[in-house]
C-alpha cells in the first residue's frame, strides 16, 4: 500500500543545528568568562604589586629620611668624667675612697696619687657585656674616683659594642652602649653612676641581657634628670647608629689619646697614649702603671730646657 506522506528529514537536522548553535553559544560565553576572569585577576595582581611597591617605597623613604642621631657632649665618642661626688653616691661608690697599693701596705698608708702638675689622661673603652670590663670597673672604680676628685687624672669612658652577637640576638652590647649615650646626653651628671651600674651588675655573656625597658628603668634608678626624655631615647633606640659607628671608628683607630692604637678588646685602657696590659683585677698594678705615666709626664714637662737670655752687647765708645 502506498502513501503520499513522506518523512520530514529536516527535523533531525534542525535539532542538531540547534544543539550545535547552543553549544557554540555556551562555549563563547565560557570563553568570555575566562577572559574576564583573567582580566580581573591581572588587574588585581597589578593593584597588589603597586600597593606593595608603594609600601616598600614609603618604608625605604621613611628610613632614608630619618636623621642619624648623635649624642651630645661627647669628646671623640667618649664621656669625660670631671667629678663623681654626686654620681658616685648614687652608684654606691664612695667619693673619696682609699685603695690598697700593695699586699704589704697597711690600712693607714695613704693611696699614692699621680702628680696634679701634669694630669694623667686615661681613656677606658668598655663593652657592657664584657666580663673583663666589669672586672676592671669593680677593681678600680674607687681608685679612679679618688684620683678624679683630687684632680690628678682625667678619665674618659668610651662605650663600644664588640659583643653584639653574643646575646641571643638581642644585641645587648649595642643597645646598652646606645643607652649610656642617652644618659650622657640628657643627664651627664649621672653618667658615671649609670656606667658603673651597667658594669658592676652585668648579664652573663650569651644571655639576652636587659631589655630596653629595663635599661630605661636602671637610668631612673640612678636618678637621671628628665627621666621621660632619657627613657624615650633608650626605648626608641635613638643612638643605636652612633654606637655602631663609634665602635667602627675605634676599631679603625687611632684611639683617643693615642697616636696609633686601635681597639682590640674590651676593656682597653689607654694611659697617656700607652695601652695598659697588666692584670685587670689588680688595682696595685694599675696604680703603678698610672703613677709611672704621671712621673714620665712630669719629667718631660721639666726636661724642656729653659731659654737662656742672651746678654745685650754693650756699645763700644768711639775713640
Amino acid at each position: 500500500m502506498s502513501s503520499d506522506e513522506t518523512p520530514d528529514s529536516s527535523t533531525p537536522r534542525s535539532s542538531r543545528e540547534a544543539v550545535r548553535e547552543k553549544a557554540q553559544r555556551v562555549h563563547a560565553q565560557q570563553s568570555r568568562a575566562r577572559i574576564m576572569r583573567r582580566i580581573i585577576l591581572g588587574t588585581l595582581a597589578l593593584v597588589a604589586i603597586g600597593a606593595i611597591g608603594t609600601a616598600v617605597t614609603l618604608a625605604v623613604s621613611a628610613q632614608v629620611s630619618k636623621p642619624q642621631l648623635s649624642p651630645s657632649g661627647m669628646d671623640r665618642d667618649g664621656v669625660v668624667i670631671s667629678s663623681v661626688s654626686s654620681a658616685a653616691a648614687s652608684a654606691d661608690v664612695p667619693a673619696t675612697p682609699s685603695a690598697t697599693p700593695s699586699d704589704a701596705a697597711t690600712e693607714t698608708e695613704p693611696t699614692p696619687e699621680p702628680s696634679t702638675a701634669e694630669k694623667v689622661d686615661i681613656h677606658i673603652y668598655v663593652d657592657y657585656l664584657s666580663d673583663d670590663a666589669g672586672q676592671f670597673e669593680r677593681t678600680n672604680a674607687r681608685l679612679l674616683t679618688n684620683w678624679i676628685n683630687e684632680g690628678a687624672v682625667t678619665v674618659t669612658y668610651h662605650p663600644v659594642a664588640l659583643l653584639t652577637a653574643s646575646s641571643n640576638g638581642t644585641k645587648y652590647s649595642l643597645r646598652s652602649a646606645a643607652a649610656s649615650a642617652c644618659v650622657a646626653t640628657y643627664s651627664p651628671d649621672q653618667f658615671w653612676a649609670y656606667n658603673h651600674e651597667l658594669l658592676d651588675d652585668q648579664p652573663e655573656i650569651n644571655t639576652d641581657g636587659m631589655s630596653d625597658t629595663e635599661l630605661a628603668d636602671l637610668a631612673g634608678a640612678v636618678g637621671v634628670e628628665d627621666a621621660k626624655k632619657v627613657r624615650s631615647c633608650i626605648v626608641d633606640g635613638d643612638f643605636l647608629g652612633w654606637a655602631k659607628d663609634a665602635t667602627t671608628r675605634a676599631l679603625e683607630g687611632p684611639l683617643a689619646g693615642s697616636d696609633d692604637l686601635v681597639l682590640k678588646s674590651a676593656p682597653m685602657v689607654v694611659v697617656n697614649g700607652e695601652a695598659y696590659v697588666g692584670a685587670l683585677d689588680d688595682s696595685s698594678e694599675f696604680s703603678s702603671f698610672v703613677l709611672t705615666a704621671s712621673s714620665e709626664a712630669s719629667y718631660k714637662a721639666t726636661e724642656a730646657p729653659t731659654p737662656t737670655p742672651t746678654p745685650t752687647p754693650s756699645e763700644t765708645p768711639a775713640s
